[in-house]
């Protein structure tokens, strides 16, 4: 599976996904977010999932939605 591009920030970190990003938009990048309803915040998902980053974030997911 191909990686979407991330942007990396003036340290060379990658950037945190802004958190009222919604689940419709990210499914372009990330299939997991299909699976939940396009409405839904990532902030929302990350308080569910007790996770911070996006890939456990989408690990949950996975995990969690059907």
């Amino acid at each position: 599976m191909v990686l979407p591009k991330h942007e990396r920030t003036s340290t060379g970190a990658f950037r945190k996904e802004n958190g009222n990003s919604r689940a419709g938009n990210l499914s372009k990048e990330y299939p997991e977010f299909s699976k939940v309803p396009p409405n839904t915040k990532l902030e929302t998902l990350r308080e569910e999932s007790g996770e911070t980053l996006i890939n456990g974030v989408r690990k949950y997911i996975r995990e969690h939605y059907t």
